[in-house]
């Protein structure tokens, strides 16, 4: 197994540490260590969904084992962080912002299987990458909000002050847009395909012209001609 592949199967191990990180009460909140933690676990996995693409392409690594395992460590950790999140910031994370997610990955789940079964694949689209990159900034702000809505800071001796809690908002809208607006885009991409596919298996069928009447005379007096 390649160095891409053990990126994308160590961001599949760290889903199980996050889902632990956010339930468990062995790691305090009192200084927002608990919260740290599960943003640094979260960074992580989502800087080795970059990585382990780039070094597949510039190494010439991309094989069938890691073009099936980057989109399933994407689904386990943003679904299972999400399935977390409900328990862990309710006020932010509600269960249907969780069935909207769930279900867009369902229906391209399904979607690219059919397509495999017709013989022809559907490629990640680039919506579905902001998608992710949106979900990411999501999970860390709703996580962090658990503990601090506000941070404010002073730069260059001037106050200033980070609105996490609206930040989280923002961008947990952003994604469940993201997610029916690319659903909709791989259904519109996937019809397209299962279309031409069934018009390239369809048999043609030459039209059969008529014989004119001159014709049709002449054959007919060839076949009463007697045999010699």
């Amino acid at each position: 197994m390649n160095l891409p592949n053990w990126l994308t199967v160590s961001r599949i191990s760290s889903v199980p540490l996050l889902v632990w990180i956010l339930a468990t009460d062995q790691i305090s909140s009192t200084h927002g260590q608990k919260e740290l933690l599960a943003s640094a676990v979260v960074a992580f996995a989502a800087i080795t969904d970059r990585l382990d693409g780039y070094l597949a392409r510039k190494r010439g690594q991309v094989t069938p084992m890691g073009m099936l395992l980057d989109p399933l460590a994407d689904k386990l950790l943003i679904v299972s962080a999400l399935i977390a999140l409900m328990q862990f910031n309710p006020q932010l994370v509600g269960a249907w912002v969780v069935i909207v997610v769930i279900g867009r990955e369902l229906l391209v789940t399904e979607l690219r299987m059919v397509g495999a079964a017709e013989g022809f694949t559907i490629q990640a689209r680039d919506l579905g990458k902001w998608k992710m990159a949106v979900q990411v900034v999501a999970v860390i702000a709703a996580i962090l909000d658990r503990r601090w809505a506000v941070v404010r800071f002073e730069w260059a001796r001037f106050p200033l002050s980070l609105n996490i809690e609206l930040i989280a908002r923002i961008t947990i809208w952003a994604m469940v847009v993201l997610s029916v607006v690319s659903a909709a885009d791989y259904f519109v991409i996937f019809w397209k395909r299962i279309d031409q596919a069934h018009q390239r298996q369809r048999p043609s069928v030459r039209a059969v012209q008529p014989r004119p009447a001159a014709a049709l005379t002449a054959i007919r007096s060839k076949e009463r001609l007697p045999l010699r």
